[in-house]
């Protein structure tokens, strides 16, 4: 087990994350799907998890696999046209993972994925929480702009308020 990511983990705690994701910049988020959803037929959910816990962490639980449980248990999976896209935070880690429905996965290059996950985590490294989130949106929604175009029509299937794990 690495002791310094548990370490991380015993010490990030929600009240952490709620300082950094105050209700004006959950409110943003919020806004910024929103407003981007009408550009593409993606539909996209905002996901930042504390930490994890000691058991998930004595597994050694990577933070990709755990988005991927997070994207089943918060349903991203359940649209019309398999189009949702989850971006993943995991707060002690300070990782950024994206993970996109089979629907869009078959077009978007994973390689781009990974590009807006390192932009994202370039504005945590430097504290820019609000920053970094609407930065992931606005970069998930280029790729699914260019990928997965809005074709008219689309319901909003996904809620668009960011939900803190």
């Amino acid at each position: 087990m690495d002791l310094r990511r548990l370490w991380r983990h015993l010490t990030t705690w929600p009240l952490h994350t709620r300082r950094r994701f105050p209700a004006a910049t959950l409110t943003a988020i919020e806004t910024a799907i929103a407003s981007v959803e009408s550009r593409h037929a993606g539909e996209i959910r905002f996901a930042v998890e504390t930490s994890l816990d000691l058991r998930s962490l004595r597994v050694g639980l990577e933070p990709r696999t755990r988005a991927l449980e997070v994207f089943g248990l918060l349903r991203v999976w359940d649209t019309q046209r398999n189009n949702g896209v989850l971006i993943y935070l995991l707060m002690a880690d300070r990782d950024v993972e994206i993970v996109a429905d089979r629907g869009i996965a078959a077009r978007v290059p994973t390689a781009q994925w990974e590009a807006v996950c390192r932009d994202m985590e370039t504005h945590l490294r430097e504290e820019r929480w609000r920053e970094g989130a609407l930065a992931g949106v606005e970069g998930v929604a280029a790729l699914l702009a260019e990928h997965f175009p809005h074709e008219g029509g689309d319901a909003d299937e996904q809620p668009n308020r960011p939900v803190l794990l």
